[in-house]
């Protein structure tokens, strides 16, 4: 009997190239949100820092020009972290539609997999049918040449 063979294979491992580029585009992804993080996070320590410092500065005493600076300032930073939080959800969603891309191509090729795998067992039991049935006809052949 011929060996097995599955007609989409070719398609199968297509859709595990796909998942793999998948998987790398999603860590890509996580990665430019996680640096986004932390680039948001900085800033925000920085106005906390800079905030500290005003209102130390102006319980020492300040003028109004340092005062407008130290607002400036804050008000810099509070636009930063604005910007920065805006590109942090546009790469979380980012990340999200390329989490869903990959799981839909974890999905397509688990359902090529298991295919395969049910198209395996029907060809291993029918080539053990077709086993039996040779075995079954060798001994009937023997015992009609051993009755002649």
């Amino acid at each position: 009997m011929k060996r097995f063979q599955f007609n989409l294979d070719g398609v199968l491992q297509y859709r595990r190239q796909v998942l793999d580029g998948c998987q790398g585009e999603y860590a890509q992804a996580l990665d430019r949100v996680h640096r986004q993080e932390a680039r948001k996070a900085d800033a925000e320590a920085r106005y906390r820092q800079w905030n500290r410092e005003f209102r130390e500065a102006a319980a020492a005493g300040i003028t109004a020009a340092d005062a407008l600076t130290f607002e400036g300032g804050l008000r810099a930073l509070e636009q930063e972290i604005a910007r920065e939080s805006q590109l942090l959800d546009e790469y979380r969603r980012s990340a999200e539609e390329v989490r869903q891309r990959m799981m839909q191509a974890h999905i397509d090729k688990a359902v090529l997999e298991r295919l395969r795998e049910k198209k395996r067992q029907e060809y291993d039991q029918e080539a053990q049918k077709s086993q039996e049935r040779f075995i079954d006809e060798l001994v009937s052949a023997r015992r009609q040449g051993a009755a002649s």
